[in-house]
């Protein structure tokens, strides 16, 4: 559907990112929907503006309209009390590290940051730099799912897959040295 769209399409599948992020509601089936429907560029660019935009509006809204209601839900977390004294030591460098391990959701995340200390400046840069090998990871293995439903000669798609391959393994890579980093 977003497809037929046109030159609307991203702007709809944004769009549709944002209120997703902004509710809770898992981005993943929009990430690999991405990756199939405008391709590994494209559709990572699409969700790297859609997952920043909306990682950004939620913080605002947990920031400003929801404070309380997050707080309670965190109230008594200890990896997240230990967060949040991180956060204000180095502010941007936790967001970054923590956007590239799985310790917590993404959603999650974007509400628990704003009862922190982090700047508005740094929570937006850390988040999409931090998001963007996942996001690659992901738009990818939607595109390759496409890839494999079309027709088209195998050395291709071979070439795709290798270097789907080498994607995942920078990307988790790239996971366990900031998990380590947030265990220090």
């Amino acid at each position: 559907w977003v497809d037929g769209l046109g030159f609307w399409g991203p702007l709809v599948f944004i769009l549709a990112y944002i209120v997703a992020t902004v509710f809770l509601l898992p981005g993943s089936v929009l990430t690999l929907g991405a990756g199939a429907v405008f391709g590994l560029f494209k559709g990572g660019l699409y969700v790297s503006i859609g997952s920043t935009i909306g990682a950004t509006a939620a913080f605002l809204v947990g920031r400003y309209f929801a404070r309380d209601w997050v707080a309670r839900k965190i109230e008594g977390n200890e990896k997240f009390t230990a967060v949040d004294e991180a956060v204000a030591e180095e502010g941007w460098k936790i967001v970054g590290l923590l956007r590239l391990s799985p310790m917590f959701p993404f959603n999650l995340l974007n509400y628990g940051f704003a009862v922190t200390r982090v700047s508005l400046r740094d929570y937006f840069l850390a988040s999409w730099i931090g998001m963007i090998p996942g996001t690659i990871m992901w738009v990818y293995i939607g595109y390759l799912a496409n890839v494999a439903a079309s027709d088209g000669d195998a050395t291709s798609k071979t070439l795709k897959i290798i270097g789907f391959v080498a994607t995942v393994i920078l990307t988790i890579t790239a996971t366990r040295i900031a998990t380590k980093a947030l265990d220090r």
